[in-house]
């Protein structure tokens, strides 16, 4: 069975795959003039910027405001793939996975932008009167493509019940069972009841809770990794040097930073770091999409930026910090880059002792239940589209979404990376084949001087 799907996993996530995931986002790259880079200064102020001044935060009860939009689609993205996937990436990939995660994120912030604009200016209302939003709607509305929007919408399904809740279910639970002993019995009961106490409270609680646990997980988060970080200054140079060698290396000459034969090549590097920069940010698989199509005040534009700002913070500024985490505390005291699940525990708590694991442990937790909720509503909507616009549509969706939630936390998943991976690969060909028809379509905020489009001042689109 292992050998099987680890076959599919080499076909789905062959060079082919790769070259269609780093060409679209290159084709949108030069057709924005290097958005990404040349405007950053526009979108760091109409995202970043904004959390600062309080704009964008006047959504009432049942309305979800632009901030919210955005902390929903970052609790989508900023989740076990930033610490366990990271780990994995580099088990598999070596050091050099790291660099090719990089390239991915920012090719793939043109990918995100595509997608989010496109699904924005395509939107339509379901039958609640909310919108329904994501490239089953573009492929459908936009490309005139119901197939591939049919074929999207299932694997969309497919991969909320997986990757969005018994994945992420499985990583919160060996997190407790790891530094409390809780039982895993019990903690897939109290997943359950929690992930119910949100998702049946709608789209609106969806997106408060989401706003308040992505602040203090990352936070607790990123303020254990800078301590560890401190504590091996010494380290960082070496490492960002072997970073980058690592990434170019012939086929099994890297060597482990522990100065072991490590076998990992220029390949395993970027196959890995592709796809798990891509399990990580979701750039090129439509999920952030369905997640700013929330948005009442949405605009293309606007919503478009918040996904370069999202990709950016989970894989430039999250994964990086996970990595060289790892990388430090691996070259400091000189343990294997193996065993990729307890790689980032035992970095912590190598340097930081109990209160590192304990932090490690929290954060994970709250990184993973901030996941669960958010996949709840982007399944939702696929499993919607699929169905029809019925009562009973959601009601069998919330019944298998907590039950595969249940059996994430009781299940010992040894294939979950490969198996969502497969998925993931799946899941992105519709929508990267309506990012490409429908590319003309899409318009890029124009770079001025004391330009903000998310403030006062706003400039027209264009090209």
């Amino acid at each position: 069975m292992a050998d099987w799907i680890h076959q599919i996993h080499q076909v789905v996530w062959g060079p082919w795959l790769l070259v269609l995931f780093l060409g679209t986002g290159l084709y949108l790259t030069v057709r924005s003039r290097g958005f990404q880079v040349r405007g950053i200064a526009l979108w760091m102020k109409s995202t970043a910027g904004t959390l600062l001044s309080g704009e964008g935060t006047g959504a009432g009860q049942e309305k979800i405001s632009q901030i919210q939009t955005a902390c929903t689609a970052l609790a989508a993205t900023v989740g076990t793939g930033n610490i366990v996937g990271v780990a994995t990436a580099l088990t598999a990939g070596g050091p050099g996975a790291v660099f090719w995660m990089w390239v991915s994120a920012m090719i793939g912030m043109m990918t995100a932008y595509g997608e989010t604009w496109l699904g924005l200016r395509h939107r339509i209302r379901n039958w609640e009167g909310r919108w329904l939003c994501g490239p089953m709607v573009t492929l459908r509305a936009g490309a005139n493509l119901p197939v591939l929007a049919g074929a999207y919408s299932i694997f969309c399904v497919l991969a909320s019940l997986g990757m969005g809740s018994m994945v992420q279910a499985n990583s919160l639970a060996e997190a407790a069972e790891f530094a409390w002993g809780l039982p895993r019995e019990l903690c897939g009961f109290l997943v359950v009841i929690l992930t119910a106490a949100v998702i049946t409270g709608g789209t609106g609680r969806i997106a408060r809770t989401a706003g308040r646990l992505v602040p203090w997980s990352a936070g607790v988060y990123l303020a254990a990794s800078l301590a560890v970080l401190f504590l091996c200054r010494r380290q960082i140079p070496a490492v960002l040097g072997n970073i980058i060698s690592a990434a170019f290396c012939p086929e099994g000459a890297a060597r482990s930073l522990a100065g072991g034969a490590a076998g990992w090549g220029m390949k395993s590097a970027v196959q890995y770091g592709v796809a798990r920069g891509v399990f990580s940010n979701e750039a090129g698989l439509g999920s952030l999409a369905i997640l700013h199509g929330t948005a009442e005040d949405g605009r293309p534009e606007i919503q478009g930026m918040w996904a370069v700002f999202e990709v950016f913070f989970d894989t430039i500024l999250v994964c990086s910090v996970t990595a060289l985490v790892i990388l430090c505390a691996a070259s400091e005291r000189g343990f294997p880059l193996e065993n990729g699940a307890s790689l980032a525990a035992r970095s912590f708590s190598e340097f930081l002792g109990k209160p590192g694991e304990y932090a490690a442990a929290l954060s994970m937790m709250l990184f993973a239940f901030a996941t669960i909720i958010a996949w709840y509503y982007m399944g939702r909507q696929a499993a919607e589209y699929l169905a029809g616009e019925r009562r009973w549509t959601v009601l069998c969706y919330l019944a298998a979404y907590l039950s595969a939630a249940y059996l994430g936390c009781i299940a010992r998943l040894e294939l979950v990376w490969e198996l969502s991976d497969i998925i993931n690969g799946l899941m992105a060909l519709p929508n990267l084949a309506a990012v490409l028809l429908l590319a003309g379509q899409i318009r890029y905020p124009s770079v001025k001087k004391d330009t903000c489009l998310g403030g006062q001042k706003r400039k027209a689109i264009g090209r």
